[in-house]
């Protein structure tokens, strides 16, 4: 578990992540994180996108669908 100290940041608040947890979630400057709330009430903070993960669902969805269309256009 890593230990967070939340500081003031101009007129608001913010978390400083370490170094090491920033290169495990691959982040850089600008990047964003979505705050999850978990079915037990539990928070996550993750790069995980849930709205990414819908749309590319949808293009998975409609590239099988037209599979053989896509093959076709390629060449």
């Amino acid at each position: 578990m890593t230990k967070l100290k939340v500081r003031a940041v101009g007129n608001s608040l913010g978390l400083v992540l370490p170094k090491e947890t920033l290169t495990r979630l691959n982040l850089r400057d600008g990047d964003h994180l979505h705050l999850t709330e978990a079915p037990d009430g539990s928070m996550r903070i993750t790069p995980y996108d849930p709205e990414f993960e819908e749309q590319m669902r949808a293009a998975r969805e409609g590239m099988g669908k037209y599979r053989n269309t896509l093959r076709e256009l390629s060449k």
